[in-house]
C-alpha cells in the first residue's frame, strides 16, 4: 500500500504541473496517427523534452479535451534521441516496398531551437523510427485502457478483470508502456470492494510494474 501510495502521490504532483492549460516551451515532439478502423480513429500524443505533455483523441475537427501524460526516461531520451539522429524527421520517411499492409498515418513532428521537421508513415524504411511508433502507440494504447477501465469500473465491474488482464498481457510483451499514467484508475480498481479480488489483484499487479520500471 505505501508503493501504491508513493505512486499516486508522484502522479498527482506530477498533473499539477502539467496542467494543459499552462504554455509549455521547449523542444516538443507530436506523434499523431489516422486510421478509420481504429477506436479512436485518430489521436495525438504531444511530448516535451522535459517530459510533460497531452494526449487528444478523435479527429482534428471533434478532439476531446487534452488529457496531461508524462513521459519519463529511459523512454523520453530514446524518443528525442531518435528525432535529433534522424534529422528531426525532415525527411522522407515511407517506405518504397509495395505489399506492406496499412497500419494507420503516422505522423511525426519536431519543433525545437535546434530544428524542425515533419514525416509521414505508413512503415518506414528507418527501423528506429518504426520503433519509435511502435513505442509511443504503446504509450496511447495504456491511456486509451485507463480511459476504458474508468468506464468499466463505473458501469461495468464485471468487465475489469479481462480488460486488466489484456493490460498486464500487453505490457509484458512491451504493447502497453508508462502505465504511470492510468495509476488513478488502477487505484481506484484496488481500493474497491465492490470489484472481484482478481481484478484487484491485477491492478495491484498493474501498480508495482509501474513503479519498478522507474
Amino acid at each position: 500500500m505505501k508503493t501504491a501510495a508513493a505512486i499516486l502521490v508522484l502522479f498527482a504532483s506530477t498533473m499539477f504541473a502539467l496542467d494543459p492549460s499552462s504554455p509549455q516551451t521547449g523542444a516538443h515532439i507530436r506523434f499523431s496517427v489516422q486510421n478509420p478502423q481504429f477506436d479512436p480513429s485518430a489521436y495525438t500524443l504531444e511530448i516535451f523534452e522535459n517530459g510533460s505533455g497531452s494526449y487528444t483523441a478523435g479527429s482534428p475537427d471533434s478532439q476531446s479535451a487534452d488529457q496531461a501524460i508524462r513521459i519519463q526516461d529511459p523512454l523520453l531520451a530514446k524518443l528525442f534521441q531518435t528525432a535529433r539522429a534522424n534529422h528531426f524527421f525532415a525527411m522522407d520517411c515511407e517506405t518504397k516496398q509495395h505489399g506492406i499492409a496499412f497500419t494507420g498515418k503516422k505522423t511525426l513532428n519536431y519543433s525545437g531551437s535546434d530544428g524542425s521537421g515533419s514525416c509521414s508513415f505508413n512503415y518506414s524504411h528507418d527501423p528506429a523510427l518504426n520503433q519509435m511508433a511502435s513505442d509511443l502507440t504503446a504509450v496511447a494504447y495504456t491511456l486509451q485502457i485507463g480511459d476504458r477501465l474508468k468506464l468499466e469500473h463505473r458501469h461495468d465491474r464485471l468487465s475489469l478483470n479481462s480488460e486488466l488482464e489484456a493490460l498486464q498481457n500487453a505490457a509484458k510483451d512491451h504493447q502497453a508502456l508508462e502505465l504511470e499514467n492510468i495509476a488513478p484508475e488502477l487505484q481506484a480498481i484496488a481500493d474497491d470492494d465492490a470489484v472481484m479480488n482478481l481484478a484487484r489483484n491485477r491492478a495491484r499487479a498493474l501498480l508495482r510494474e509501474s513503479s519498478s520500471d522507474r
